[in-house]
């Protein structure tokens, strides 16, 4: 008799997992990054950044948080308070503002030479995208690529 409940609990909880949709994680990728402001303590940027959806349903996006790493070092991390929603199996573009400090990375790249910066700089995201809807409420995330500083 003690196991009849035990069963019971155990199948109600089966039954809500199923309910909660299985996402594939949205890509996540740099399309511009612009210097606003620099100097040697603090850089502040302006990230354009690509969310691709390979889901079957729009994706409420209530923001993100992150930490960015360029040339293998730490730039930033943060959040993104950037609300908007991504198509199902489309993408949309949002900008972020993002405070670094990247006196280290930078002495890193330009002791390159001069081509430094117009060659492909490799960086990596991981995050967490946080929904505004459903029952899933937020998706974890790591991307990597490159961007050339403009």
């Amino acid at each position: 008799m003690k196991a009849l409940p035990v069963l019971l609990i155990a199948l109600l909880l089966a039954g809500c997992a199923s309910l909660v949709p299985q996402l594939e994680t949205p890509r996540l990728s740099i399309v511009n990054v612009e210097v606003l402001k620099s100097d040697l303590w603090e850089q502040r940027l302006r990230v354009r950044m690509r969310v691709q959806n390979p889901n079957d349903r729009a994706l409420p996006i209530r923001g993100l948080t992150y930490r960015m790493e360029v040339a293998g070092e730490e730039l930033a991390h943060g959040v993104s308070s950037a609300s908007f929603t991504v198509p199902a199996l489309g993408e949309a573009e949002f900008d972020m503002m993002v405070t670094a400090n990247m006196a280290s990375t930078l002495f890193r790249l330009l002791g390159r030479g001069d081509d430094s910066l117009k060659e492909q700089i490799d960086y990596r995201i991981v995050g967490k995208v946080s929904l505004s809807e459903g029952f899933l409420r937020s998706i974890p995330f790591e991307e990597r690529g490159t961007f050339r500083l403009k």
